[in-house]
């Protein structure tokens, strides 16, 4: 995760999002350091899963939170693109994840996972299950999450509302701004379907 601290941040302050940050300066060297641990984790796994073949109580060849929160973060640092990124792959670790250590997050960052690899129709019930438990009704990113999927799916004013939600939830200035921005953007592609 340390490689890309650097690009989430913009000269004036303000958060750039994942899809907009500049891959090039995303740390090579914290990037294989990170993918060396990982494969030094998954052989250990792998050796484990082996050596327990046969052992109903050994938890043997079980990824835990951390390996699998790993993977999840090789899966983008090894695409230069956003949409060369393996989304299918990240569903599968973050349903994985799931499994092992439940939490609303957890299933907040599968459906956007989910909605890259499969199209934002398929993620947003998803998430509206998300919104009706009330498990996240505090969570910023639960609505510009929401927001996200809505502007995608053509529904401008929609997605306006759920970016103006998650701006007044957001803790700092800067998130709030862009928050702001991205509901501005919002109403202004409202319009112009209207029009």
């Amino acid at each position: 995760q340390s490689s890309r601290l650097r690009a989430r941040v913009g000269s004036s302050g303000a958060p750039v999002l994942l899809f907009d940050q500049d891959r090039r300066s995303w740390d090579p060297l914290h990037i294989n350091g990170g993918e060396a641990a990982l494969a030094r984790a998954e052989a250990l796994v792998s050796a484990g899963s082996a050596s327990s073949a046969g052992s109903v109580e050994s938890a043997g060849g079980v990824r835990g939170p951390y390996v699998l929160q790993a993977a999840i973060a090789s899966c983008h640092v090894r695409s230069f693109r956003p949409e060369d990124t393996d989304w299918a792959r990240l569903v599968s670790l973050y349903s994985e994840l799931a499994n092992l250590a439940a939490s609303p997050v957890v299933e907040l960052n599968r459906a956007v996972a989910l909605s890259y690899a499969s199209g934002p129709e398929a993620a947003l019930p998803y998430v509206d299950l998300i919104l009706a438990s009330g498990a996240l009704e505090r969570y910023h990113l639960l609505y510009s999450v929401r927001a996200d999927l809505l502007d995608r799916l053509g529904r401008f004013d929609e997605a306006a509302r759920e970016w103006e939600r998650a701006a007044g939830l957001a803790a700092n200035s800067a998130e709030r701004a862009l928050l702001e921005e991205r509901a501005e953007a919002s109403r202004v592609r409202a319009v112009d379907v209207k029009e």
